[in-house]
């Protein structure tokens, strides 16, 4: 107190335009820091804005400060602001890994109403397979297929089956909250992330009344936030024609994805083909995964149902022959 009088009593005397009744009535004035120059106050309100920048982006206190003081504390800009940053890097880490084998990563299997996709992402490592960003980049891909398989305009009559490859399918929309492609959402994983990754391929599936598509996923883990999507190593769509809707038309299907994923035919084949021989990679005549006394086509007779195609998809197929090549 006794500082702040002599401080007062100096200001008089040197300026003589207050007197000091009005200056000790004078409220202090509001600080404006956020927008008073390029660096970031340590307020409470502006420590408030950080966490929640850093919570919904997820980049690190070092960034989300940067951003914030280049953007004057504009939360939304701020946001747009480390995105952009995040591209930029991403981009540029993906020249300099691209070359880099990608053997690992993940299978996604998403379904929804009559469409099913199948998607492949790989990475270098097993280890950033099983990271939460990777599997959400997986997750992403499956969604932004199912977008694409559902805008298309088919009258269907019968099943309809399609595949994406690689550059198909980075050139796909993101998806409603993303911004930019598929392969955008590529270049940020991999700068985050620190490894050479490819958007391998996908496969879809859309069928009519009558049809059904059995799946499996081999080492199979639920997606992380979105409930229907499920991630693994191994996966397989098993079309089926059915006369009439099965209550077991579920566990059929997922018997039927065990026995291509394991077995893995290369034709489906018809119920007369003798078991052996070019018979072996024919689906209907390679013995049974789960019964090898029978033929598949044993058991699929009396189930009521006909398996007309499939997909199989296997993480990292081709990339070991390709490399002896």
């Amino acid at each position: 107190l006794k500082k702040k009088f002599y401080g007062i009593f100096f200001l008089l005397f040197e300026t003589g335009s207050h007197s000091a009744g009005s200056l000790l009535r004078q409220s202090p004035q509001p600080r404006h820091t956020l927008h008073a120059g390029p660096r970031l106050s340590a307020s409470a309100s502006s420590k408030e804005l950080l966490m929640k920048l850093r919570r919904n982006t997820g980049y690190s206190f070092v960034n989300c400060k940067k951003a914030l003081e280049s953007c004057g504390g504009d939360l939304k800009q701020a946001e747009i602001w480390l995105h952009k940053q995040a591209q930029k890097e991403g981009w540029s880490k993906a020249a300099k890994l691209q070359g880099r084998k990608t053997k690992e990563g993940l299978i996604g299997l998403l379904q929804e109403g009559n469409t099913t996709v199948l998607v492949e992402v790989n990475c270098e490592t097993d280890f950033v397979s099983r990271n939460l960003k990777f599997q959400q980049l997986v997750q992403q891909v499956a969604l932004g297929t199912m977008m694409y398989c559902q805008s298309l305009k088919d009258q269907l009559s019968t099943y309809s089956k399609g595949f994406l490859n690689s550059s198909e399918l980075s050139g796909l929309p993101a998806g409603p909250d993303r911004d930019g492609s598929l392969k955008d959402q590529l270049a940020l994983a991999i700068g985050k992330l620190g490894e050479n990754m490819t958007l391998k391929r996908a496969a879809w599936v859309k069928v009519p009344s009558g049809f059904y598509v059995g799946s499996y996923v081999h080492g199979a883990m639920q997606s992380p936030s979105l409930h229907n999507l499920v991630l693994g190593k191994y996966g397989a769509l098993v079309i089926c024609e059915t006369s009439e809707q099965k209550t077991n038309l579920e566990d059929i299907g997922r018997r039927l994805g065990q026995h291509v994923v394991g077995m893995a035919p290369l034709s489906v084949g018809s119920l007369d083909d003798e078991p052996g021989g070019e018979a072996e990679t024919k689906m209907l005549s390679q013995p049974y995964l789960l019964d090898p006394s029978i033929t598949l086509g044993q058991y699929v007779q009396p189930q009521g149902v006909s398996v007309v195609d499939f997909v199989r998809f296997e993480c990292g197929e081709g990339e070991e022959a390709a490399e002896t090549e």
